[in-house]
This record gives C-alpha cells, structure tokens and sequence, in this order.
C-alpha cells in the first residue's frame, strides 16, 4: 500500500530522501523514539546502496541499541513539504513490521530514547502523518484490534 501527502509544486527541486522504518508492538504498545521535536518510528534515511533491511536493522542499532526480527513489509508513503533544513523536501519511507531483540550496544545517538506508547494513541503522538498513517494501516491489517 502506498500514501502520498502534500502536493508536489511544478518547476520546483525537491531534496528526495529515501528511509526505512520499523513498526514493532509488543503488548499494545509501539516503539518509539523521542526527539526534541517529538515521537517517530524507528528508523531513518538510508545510504546509497543500501538495501531497505540493511538501513532498517543500522537505523535500529544506532537509536535503540537493538537488534531487531525484520517481519513483512508493510507499504510506503512519500510527502512533499518544505523544511528549513533542506528546503523543498522529498521523504520516501518505507515500513516494515518486526520486534526489538537484544540490547547489544548502548545508542549512539544520544538525542532519540527509546519508548513504547499505547498504539492508540500513536496516530495523535507521532511528528509525521506519514507514520501515523504506517501505524494505521499496521493495525487495521491485524486480527485483533484491541492494540
């Protein structure tokens, strides 16, 4: 499933920055990490050449610590917004169910904690509509819809 926000302005340039993140609940609650600006998923921008696993399982290893079982792609969404750090602004991100595992190192990134938060209140928490909408789609497609 694709989602695309806001409404892409002709003759204009857009910074495209492709990520991958991570959906993983654990009994009604999903990770977060939280920020100055506030809560978003797991997860981040990936490299050149990176696959969609290699940037989820880095991204994870460096806000968390963790380790994580990588479950079963989920969809994407794209927006276009402008953003005073990169100007016109192109995030493409990719979602991806799985589970936190072992602690195996301390975060590198000393500016994002971990936190799980109850997923019903997810979609009013985190930064960005276009993980809102991730968690969303994640929990209508479950069995159980008491998360």
């Amino acid at each position: 499933m694709e989602r695309t926000f806001g409404t892409r302005l002709k003759a204009v340039s857009y910074y495209d920055r492709k990520g991958t993140y991570l959906v993983a609940v654990k009994d009604g609650k999903l990770a977060v990490v939280r920020t100055a600006k506030g809560y978003f998923l797991i997860g981040g921008g990936q490299f050149p050449g990176e696959s969609h696993e290699e940037c989820v399982r880095r991204e994870c290893l460096e806000e968390t610590g963790c380790s994580i079982k990588l479950g079963s792609y989920l969809g994407s969404a794209d927006a276009y917004g402008y953003y005073e750090k990169y100007g016109y602004f192109h995030p493409i991100q990719h979602y991806y169910t799985g589970e936190l595992a072992d602690k195996i190192q301390e975060p590198v990134e000393e500016d994002h904690t971990l936190e799980w938060i109850p997923c019903e209140i997810a979609e009013k928490c985190l930064y960005l509509k276009l993980q809102a909408w991730a968690v969303r789609h994640y929990l209508e497609k479950q069995p159980n819809k008491n998360h």
